[in-house]
């Protein structure tokens, strides 16, 4: 899901059906108190959707009233609020699925390997041709290589076929009443109005996945708004139906958080025992942008860390360039080992995940050619 570079917790992911997304989930410190509000939030929606006309019924109402004053402050048509608005009920399911996904830390290795299936990798390079000259059009104006355009959009709606049914504004309308996350949401389904009032989305058309993430893309209304693109310049930015559009919207967005052609993301390498067990203390710690970064080392030339002992998996030496990179263990200093270049944190801004973003990086080289 394209997000805004929340600074999401490292490892940490939920799964949304067939999505597998970065927001976090409650820890042992919290949980309990997590839990207790979601309880109390059912419940709340339990009445609102089961028995109207009550307290709780009430709450909604006033809280929705004092939402749409104001969306009208901010801009939003009377005639979007009434369309969208009028008769609006939290959806159950929503918090249901927002409360009670497992809370599990996947092994990278799992997670991998549930994406990184012959099915997925034929898929992707079946797109890849299917779509070369498109892809080629795409990368030359906005500088992302094809490969990653087709590998994001693999991981995130299995390349279009799983895009959720999911009406989005009362599922981002739910999940704004609900106290939890109710700042982020509310500015969603803001968001989300400001698409339909401007035109560039029907209301009965704006469906996606429970938690507002739409179309190929998976774009959140915030993402769609800064980095959507009407490529075919036929005046809407369709990332529901136009794939121009959709590769351009993609594309946009990498290019957005400092992409560069000129590299790739990363590679899987060989460690020496020495640097294994020095690992921990290598961690960067506090880093700008995605948290997930803490769990890797602070940069280094490839000159440095082929003098540290680092090869590529062949037992090659690293490439002879000018580059930096950190050492990334997802799984910890005896798992499997990466060397991440500036390229990976665009991918952590889509997603702030490790395993999201190395997932997508070893999908891109296996679908296309890496240079």
């Amino acid at each position: 899901m394209a997000g805004t570079g929340r600074r999401d917790r490292p490892g940490i992911v939920r799964y949304v059906g067939a999505e597998v997304i970065g927001i976090p989930v409650a820890g042992p410190a919290n949980k309990g108190k997590a839990m207790r509000r979601g309880a109390l939030a059912l419940a709340v929606l339990a009445g609102v959707c089961c028995a109207g006309g009550n307290g709780q019924a009430d709450e909604f109402g006033r809280w929705l009233a004092e939402f749409r004053a104001e969306a009208a402050g901010k801009g939003i048509s009377p005639a979007t609020l009434d369309a969208a608005l009028a008769g609006l009920r939290p959806l159950e399911k929503v918090l249901n699925r927002d409360r009670k996904q497992p809370e599990v830390k996947l092994t990278f290795e799992t997670y991998s390997n549930r994406l990184l299936k012959p099915v997925n990798i034929e898929g992707g390079r079946a797109m890849m041709a299917e779509h070369a000259g498109l892809l080629r059009r795409v990368s030359d104006r906005y500088g992302v290589q094809p490969r990653f355009i087709v590998a994001i959009w693999g991981i995130e709606t299995r390349y279009g076929a799983i895009r959720g049914s999911t009406e989005v504004v009362p599922a981002l309308a739910t999940l704004a009443f609900d106290r939890r996350r109710s700042r982020f949401f509310r500015a969603q389904l803001l968001d989300a109005l400001r698409m339909v009032d401007r035109g560039y989305i029907e209301l009965a058309d704006m469906k996606g996945s429970w938690a507002g993430a739409m179309g190929h893309p998976q774009f959140i209304p915030s993402s769609y708004l800064a980095f959507a693109q009407d490529f075919d310049g036929d005046g809407r930015r369709d990332i529901w139906n136009n794939l121009g559009d959709v590769f351009a919207s993609i594309a946009n967005y990498l290019r957005q958080h400092d992409w560069s052609d000129a590299r790739t993301w990363g590679r899987g390498v060989q460690v020496p025992k020495t640097v294994r067990q020095a690992y921990d203390s290598m961690a960067a710690g506090k880093a700008k942008g995605c948290r997930a970064l803490r769990q890797a080392t602070k940069a280094k030339s490839l000159a440095e860390w082929q003098v540290a002992g680092l090869r590529r998996l062949s037992g090659a030496g690293l490439p002879a360039v000018t580059l930096d990179a950190r050492l990334l263990m997802p799984d910890g200093a005896d798992g499997r080992a990466f060397l991440v270049y500036r390229n990976y944190e665009g991918l952590l801004r889509y997603n702030c995940s490790n395993l999201y973003a190395l997932t997508v990086g070893l999908l891109s080289d296996a679908v296309g050619e890496r240079r």
